[in-house]
């Protein structure tokens, strides 16, 4: 069963309007190494206005950090849960403010 656990962090004097441009960071535990699941995320990432990065964990899991607008980066999760729903055991999701560091998304090794 898929569970998912929701933290909201304080702001932190983010660069950006964010009332339009949110941040979250995402980590995925289950069988999420080793399947696709980074070029999966990337893959429907770039259907989205998010930028970013997804990576592998030591620990096994996956790690997504994303900045866009809340819908885009809600529609992005519920993409991914359909996509992997399989290999996903949980999701936990810290919610922060944005900084604007990213140009794109992408893979990070």
């Amino acid at each position: 069963m898929l569970t998912q656990t929701e933290r909201v962090g304080k702001p932190q004097g983010a660069q950006m309007n964010t009332a339009v441009m949110h941040r979250q960071r995402c980590v995925f535990s289950g069988r999420v190494q080793g399947v696709g699941f980074r070029y999966t995320v990337q893959n429907l990432a770039l259907q989205y206005d998010v930028t970013g990065y997804v990576r592998n964990l030591p620990d096994g899991r996956a790690e997504l950090v994303m900045e866009g607008p809340e819908e885009g980066m809600a529609s992005l999760r519920d993409d991914i849960r359909n996509k992997m729903n399989g290999y996903i055991k949980n999701v936990d999701v810290e919610i922060c403010a944005a900084t604007g560091q990213f140009a794109r998304f992408c893979i990070r090794h």
